[in-house]
């Protein structure tokens, strides 16, 4: 059992399969997982031998490649071999040839490229055709100059040679290739054992990448490591990426997190909101977004956090995204120019965490004080007592709204609804540990209630509401 509805997984398989039919692909493959691991998966189409793709094929993941990045950055720098407020040009001689936009700029950091601030262009159709290049034709693109959009630290502004250069620090400063320090400190402690920056490494079939043109698909082919991996070389399986996500994802809780080659404190870090991602870069979003550390965070009035990437490569789709809150995530692929997978992925992992419960969990010292104090309301509204609203309310609450008027408007709330206070809640959601919301059934409608707790240790309410909802007639 998944502790996913079968009917959701359904409709999350009918999301990548509907993609397939309309000829967004010739193949799509998607995977769910939870803080146990990989939950669910399918995949459709052909992947090149007359299967469909399953968890173990293997597709180029592109820009998802850069959270590993972002990873094997922070273990060096939890090691104490270099600072993430260092400028780049200790690691890249080569940049001190680049003039920079005023005269007052600094040189960028490698904060500043982590999280996209360095001041350069965007420069998606450039640098997917980069990825083989030597460190020695990069430093001659670097000794001939660069534009700026900003002058760095200043904005955000999708860099992919950012990426690259953070992958010539990571080098410099391990004192090998940037693809066998991100394998040795990242993906093999973990396990990660099918992804790998080329094809010729992998140890499952490898789906081509394609391109629509005159009514067919044209197959593209796959370049080899070089100089670019860093911003989007890995190639993976769903089952690895959601591997990836879980461990990421697991720096959250509720449980002690996952053990790993990077520190919970910097998985959090992460996937914190470092700089705001103007609404022109994301056309359409519907939510505030932000960049972290090698991954994008966005903002849900419904679930939290959502943290994730997308990947896209000629010939190649990826997306990963997973709820903070809930430890649930969504990864898929497809081996199709702009297939855009990630708006897939999106309404999939919508579906499933609509389906799962949102109310706190019940671990840890701040959910268990809510569940308590969600127990000594339910007491209050079947029989209120000044008494007891003292024992569990902050003095605020009677000087907010008075005990008698209080008690009054309760009253006529349960009434207008005709609601049962004794019976269980027909949903519950939340926004934080201290935060909860639930619903009462009624004849005529249903009651909502939702407390918040004051951050004192005694884990006292610091607001009470009552609201009727009748039915619409």
């Amino acid at each position: 059992m998944t502790g996913i509805d079968e009917q959701v997984l359904a409709e999350v398989d009918a999301v990548f399969r509907q993609r397939v039919e309309r000829g967004t692909a010739p193949s799509s493959v998607w995977g769910v997982f939870d803080r146990t691991g990989l939950v669910a998966s399918g995949g459709h189409g052909d992947r090149g031998d007359g299967r469909a793709p399953d968890e173990h094929t293997v597709y180029r993941i592109a820009s998802c490649t850069k959270s590993v990045t972002a990873a094997t950055l922070l273990a060096l720098v939890a090691a104490g071999r270099v600072h993430l407020d260092a400028p780049v040009t200790d690691f890249v001689p080569a940049f001190a040839a680049v003039e920079l936009p005023t005269a007052d700029s600094p040189v960028p950091t490698l904060r500043m490229l982590l999280t996209m601030a360095a001041g350069f262009p965007t420069d998606d159709p450039w640098a997917d055709r980069q990825e083989s290049v030597s460190d020695a034709e990069l430093d001659a693109v670097l000794r001939a100059g660069l534009l700026f959009d900003s002058v760095p630290g200043t904005r955000f502004a999708y860099s992919n040679l950012g990426y690259a250069l953070l992958g010539r620090v990571i080098a410099a400063v391990a004192g090998a290739p940037y693809t066998e320090v991100a394998a040795a400190t990242v993906l093999r402690p973990l396990g990660l054992d099918d992804t790998v920056f080329s094809a010729a490494e992998s140890r499952g079939f490898v789906v081509t990448g394609v391109r629509p043109h005159a009514g067919t698909w044209e197959p593209l082919p796959l370049t080899g490591p070089g100089a670019f991996s860093p911003i989007g070389g890995l190639f993976s399986t769903v089952a690895d990426l959601a591997r990836w996500g879980r461990h990421l994802a697991s720096a959250f809780g509720p449980v002690s997190p996952e053990p790993g080659p990077v520190s919970p404190a910097d998985r959090r870090l992460m996937q914190q909101a470092m700089r705001v991602v103007p609404a022109s870069t994301v056309p359409g979003a519907s939510r505030a977004t932000a960049y972290g550390f090698g991954l994008f965070v966005e903002q849900d009035p419904r679930f939290g956090e959502l943290v994730s990437h997308s990947g896209g490569y000629p010939g190649f789709s990826a997306h990963m995204r997973w709820s903070v809150r809930d430890g649930l995530g969504v990864v898929a692929f497809e081996n199709a120019t702009q297939a855009k997978v990630s708006a897939a992925a999106d309404a999939a992992l919508d579906l499933v965490l609509a389906d799962r419960a949102t109310a706190p969990t019940t671990t840890g010292r701040t959910a268990t004080a809510t569940r308590a104090a969600q127990r000594a309301v339910t007491q209050l509204l079947a029989g209120w007592s000044d008494e007891l609203a003292d024992a569990i309310c902050t003095p605020n609450v009677a000087q907010d709204v008075p005990y008698e008027r209080r008690r009054r408007a309760i009253a006529e709330a349960v009434q207008a609804v005709g609601a049962d206070v004794t019976a269980a809640p027909e949903a519950e959601q939340s926004s934080a540990p201290s935060h909860l919301r639930w619903w009462l059934p009624g004849t005529t409608g249903r009651l909502r209630v939702e407390i918040r707790l004051a951050p004192l240790a005694a884990g006292r309410v610091q607001t009470l509401t009552v609201t009727p909802e009748p039915v619409e007639r």
